[in-house]
């Protein structure tokens, strides 16, 4: 049975016209005339059986029938896209999509990515930000990046988790609030400004607890992010308590320091997290090996 589907240029100029209201826009764009896009659109309109604009004086607008559709069309030609380049780019299907928390993303992995491309060229990673665990059958994911506890691990059915690395927390701080002092001790921090994660609101006290502190703290602004949570630590607004790997560079840079070297190790790991199945794309075995190792 052949497929209820219009012609993909009559698609793409009603797609066109209708993200720019202008027959005219949208003939600039795909390098048509106004009159070509105006019978594509026609044609499409016929193949409906649905008026898509209505004409008036100033131009084209959208009825509401065309507002929905063009909002279905665009995500599928953006869909249709993405995985042309994709096709085109790798062959042999070296293309990952991966979900995974943004900090990881932005302050491990990316930095790192340069050396897979060196290494494996063929393997072209697409990342979306992602924090929560989701059923793998209904997105298009081949893996995910996530921090979480065995706990979490074990509601999370149908996966498969890769251990990458320890969550090792450290207090850091900026070289300009800590010159007055060498040698700081837990007990020390007390006397610090504290600043507060938000997405973990008792991360001090455990580590106080961890390191026997006992005392009043003075608490800071709260930040939902790591990044957030490094930037003001970098500005000097106070301590920040953060995972070592995600703060590599600023420690490299000498733009943030570690106050004391006593880290606390949590429940908390990095995982790769893929799903069950018997059979795997070869792209993402490699990258798991890849990142077994730079995790190592």
């Amino acid at each position: 049975m052949s497929r209820k589907i219009p012609m993909l240029q009559a698609l793409n100029c009603f797609e066109a016209a209708a993200r720019h209201q202008s027959y005219t826009h949208a003939s600039r764009e795909l390098s048509l005339t106004q009159s070509a896009v105006s019978r594509q659109i026609a044609s499409l309109e016929s193949f409906l059986g649905v008026q898509l604009f209505q004409r008036t004086r100033h131009g084209v607008v959208l009825t509401s029938a065309g507002a929905s559709y063009a909002r279905q069309i665009a995500a599928r030609l953006d869909g249709l896209e993405r995985d042309t380049l994709d096709a085109m780019a790798r062959q042999g299907g070296g293309a990952l999509q991966l979900a995974s928390v943004p900090t990881f993303a932005t302050r491990w992995l990316m930095p790192r990515l340069a050396g897979l491309a060196a290494r494996q060229p063929e393997i072209v990673v697409h990342i979306d930000a992602y924090t929560k665990p989701f059923m793998f059958a209904d997105t298009e994911y081949d893996g995910a990046l996530y921090a979480g506890t065995p706990e979490q691990l074990g509601r999370w059915p149908g996966t498969r988790a890769t251990l990458l690395m320890h969550e090792e927390i450290v207090p850091v701080a900026s070289g300009r609030l800590l010159q007055a002092r060498d040698n700081w001790q837990p007990q020390d921090l007390l006397e610090l400004t504290l600043l507060q994660p938000s997405t973990r609101p008792g991360a001090w006290r455990q580590w106080f607890d961890a390191m026997q502190v006992e005392g009043e703290a003075k608490y800071g602004a709260r930040y939902e992010l790591f990044s957030m949570l490094a930037m003001a630590a970098v500005q000097g607004q106070g301590v920040a308590l953060l995972p070592r790997m995600l703060v590599e560079a600023e420690l490299a840079r000498g733009e943030l320091q570690i106050v004391c070297e006593r880290p606390l190790r949590g429940q908390r790991a990095y995982y790769l997290i893929t799903p069950e199945a018997a059979h795997e794309k070869p792209a993402l075995q490699q990258f798991r090996a890849w990142l077994q190792a730079e995790a190592a």
